[in-house]
């Protein structure tokens, strides 16, 4: 009798974990890549596009999933304005590399899709040159900030996914960006 009670015990483990995958497809490791629209304003506005890549580790509790993420991307987003002369000087400002670390907060609807929101650190480069005809001066900066955004995930099988999002970043001294952004991307 104990043998068959030890074998039972041992079965159920055994067949638990892959039962547990089987219902909690939005758990594990993941890394994804990213391309989307991105609008950077400050005093202004240039749409551009955006591209990155993502990694991030999520816990499935029932319908309830919560995330840990990070995700470097860059953007095309470039502006000048002016002629490169002394009474016209060109004025040029490009947004570069954005850093990202947050979490996420989501719920599993259906079984394959997860809505979700997130929070969190955000630090994005930006670069700015001024050539008069004679003489070129640049400058750079990081700023500090915060994104906040939403979005759906959608997964396609055991490991791979989809997923849509929209957030927003809001940086020190009035730069801030919009984005809407789509992404493909694996679990382990």
């Amino acid at each position: 009798m104990r043998s068959i009670v030890v074998a039972a015990l041992l079965a159920a483990s055994a067949a638990t974990p892959a039962l547990a995958q089987d219902n909690a497809p939005f758990t594990g490791p993941r890394v994804e890549g990213i391309v989307g629209w991105d609008r950077v304003s400050n005093n202004g506005h240039d749409d551009a596009v955006t591209y990155g890549l993502g990694a991030g580790y999520d816990f499935q509790m029932g319908g309830a999933v919560l995330g840990v993420e990070a995700e470097a991307s860059d953007s095309s987003a470039k502006s000048c304005i002016g002629s490169a002369t002394a009474a016209d000087p060109r004025l040029c400002a490009k947004a570069g590399r954005d850093l990202y670390v947050g979490g996420r907060v989501g719920t599993v609807v259906g079984g394959k899709a997860l809505l979700y929101a997130k929070a969190g650190y955000t630090n994005a480069r930006a670069k700015a040159s001024l050539d008069d005809g004679t003489t070129v001066l640049r400058d750079s900066g990081n700023y500090d900030g915060v994104r906040v955004g939403a979005g759906v995930e959608y997964a396609l099988g055991t490991n791979a996914y989809v997923k849509a999002e929209y957030r927003y970043s809001n940086y020190e001294q009035g730069f801030s960006r919009n984005q809407v952004v789509g992404g493909f991307g694996f679990r382990f």
